[in-house]
């Protein structure tokens, strides 16, 4: 029980939570969500349990999966995450938005084995459930409209997460490679653990981050949300954390900035910003913006 509830109330909502997962009503969905959110996590274990159960029996997928996935990535008791996830793969193609967490939960080595190995079943599943509807489904080009073939669909999906015919795709591809060549071309700058980046900005972020000993990807593509691709500046997958460093001031590059950052909180990622000015202060500032996420950096050692 957890220390926080009352002893009563903990029964209660014990009993509650194995009464609706031995149930088949969908609409138990919307108790079960609130389960899922009490202190005890022996409750939120017994809900997401009970959720898993309720996919085969018309509960609101979209509903479902909002509720399971961040305790499947990220909930503090570790059984209480295995169930989450043995229950999120249930909901197969609905819970697609959510496959690069779960790649990434799969391949973090602090996490233990058995939730790794969850993580990658839930992935697996998922991708199949995918794989099957799409086989089924007929596709039109997202530029032309014209119905492109299974082909020209699994093709453009998998390089750039939307559906191109062949032509278009050639087209997109070119503006693509273009586009990141120019990227790659600017980075110009060294930080201190041999990453380059592309602006002073960036640099201070990385070498705080590598003198925090904080693991980090530094611009990646990543499918954020469906339909769009995005280059996070940092990633950092221990923490499941995204930095972005806001550095230009155009309009152009405010409504872009804009856009991302709209993308990021649909998406409910934990996002955080750092602009030009805040570089003469950056360690206060991370160091404030890691706290809000609850996480308390240490001073680096010294040498």
């Amino acid at each position: 029980m957890n220390a926080d509830m009352d002893g009563h109330l903990h029964h209660q909502c014990v009993q509650r939570a194995l009464e609706l997962g031995r149930g088949t009503d969908p609409s138990a969905l919307a108790e079960l969500i609130g389960l899922l959110a009490m202190p005890s996590a022996e409750i939120r274990r017994l809900a997401a349990s009970a959720i898993g159960k309720l996919a085969g029996f018309g509960a609101d997928a979209p509903a479902a999966v909002a509720a399971l996935a961040p305790v499947a990535l990220r909930d503090v008791h570790p059984q209480v995450q295995q169930y989450a996830l043995k229950s999120l793969k249930c909901y197969g193609v609905a819970a697609r938005e959510h496959l690069h967490d779960l790649d990434d939960l799969a391949a973090n080595d602090t996490a233990k084995d058995y939730i790794r190995r969850g993580a990658a079943s839930a992935a697996e599943a998922i991708r199949e459930a995918l794989r099957l509807a799409e086989a089924g489904a007929l596709h039109r080009c997202t530029r032309c409209g014209r119905e492109v073939t299974p082909e020209e669909h699994a093709r453009s999906t998998q390089a750039f997460q939307r559906t191109f015919c062949d032509r278009c795709f050639d087209e997109v591809f070119l503006d693509r490679r273009n586009f990141d060549t120019k990227v790659e071309l600017h980075k110009t700058i060294v930080a201190k653990a041999g990453t380059l980046v592309q602006s002073g900005g960036e640099r201070l972020i990385a070498d705080w981050l590598a003198a925090h000993q904080i693991a980090y990807r530094y611009d990646e593509r990543f499918r954020i949300l469906s339909g769009y691709a995005i280059r996070p500046d940092f990633y950092l997958p221990e923490l499941d954390l995204y930095i972005e460093y806001w550095g230009m001031d155009t309009a152009e590059y405010k409504i872009g900035m804009l856009k991302k950052q709209q993308l990021y909180q649909q998406e409910g990622k934990r996002l955080i910003s750092v602009y030009p000015a805040d570089k003469s202060r950056l360690d206060i500032v991370l160091r404030e913006k890691f706290s809000h996420f609850g996480y308390s950096i240490r001073p680096p050692h010294p040498g």
